[in-house]
């Protein structure tokens, strides 16, 4: 039996939950780097865009020149996953968000920018993911309001008394070679959402082994 080489995930390293996706991805079995400079980009198999302040990343994602070569590069099949704010800057369409904000693009969706409301405001549910219940952080998160038909819903918010204004929201999606979470999965320690990715990207790019 011959075993492919582990494939190689970046994690945008500019601002937000930076070695808290790098931690969870350690545990996936793969090699996990952390990103600044567009020549990096050609080392990787994936990358994770990370939580934070999108429109902060997005200002940085410019200032680095690594803007346009990551676009170009998710456009071209590049594998990505994005939580919360990677969720926003992934997004084709976003509501709420500023005029001077950079989309990467590569989800054919609309997402509501802090729709989860003010960070006092975090919530905190179980979710049907793929047949699997994964405990769900949502910190200032936003959520998808509608999506094309080249989208796969992956998740939505559970209609509750509690959930409010969020219940039945889509909070996780799949296009093609995009993944993103409204929620932190970092956070939990729980890393199905990131093995989840991995198998994306193994997929994707014939990392598979064999």
């Amino acid at each position: 039996m011959v075993v492919a080489a582990p494939p190689v995930i970046g994690v945008l390293a500019l601002q937000g939950d930076v070695q808290e996706h790098l931690i969870s991805l350690a545990k996936c079995d793969v090699t996990a780097r952390p990103v600044r400079r567009p020549e990096e980009l050609d080392e990787l198999d994936g990358i994770v865009i990370p939580g934070g302040e999108s429109t902060t990343i997005s200002k940085l994602l410019d200032n680095f020149g690594l803007l346009e070569p990551l676009k170009a590069k998710i456009k071209a099949g590049f594998p990505a996953y994005g939580s919360c704010a990677g969720m926003i800057l992934l997004a084709n369409n976003v509501l709420d968000g500023r005029d001077d904000q950079h989309q990467l693009g590569g989800l054919d969706v609309t997402v509501r920018r802090n729709a989860f409301g003010r960070q006092i405001d975090s919530f905190e549910t179980d979710l049907d993911l793929a047949g699997e219940t994964v405990h769900a952080v949502f910190i200032r998160a936003p959520w998808v309001e509608a999506v094309s038909g080249e989208v796969e819903v992956l998740a939505t918010v559970p209609v509750t008394a509690e959930a409010g204004d969020a219940a039945g929201r889509i909070v996780a999606v799949r296009q093609g070679n995009v993944l993103a979470t409204a929620f932190h999965p970092e956070l939990t320690g729980d890393e199905r959402v990131h093995r989840l990715f991995v198998d994306m990207v193994r997929g994707l790019t014939g990392s598979e082994e064999k």
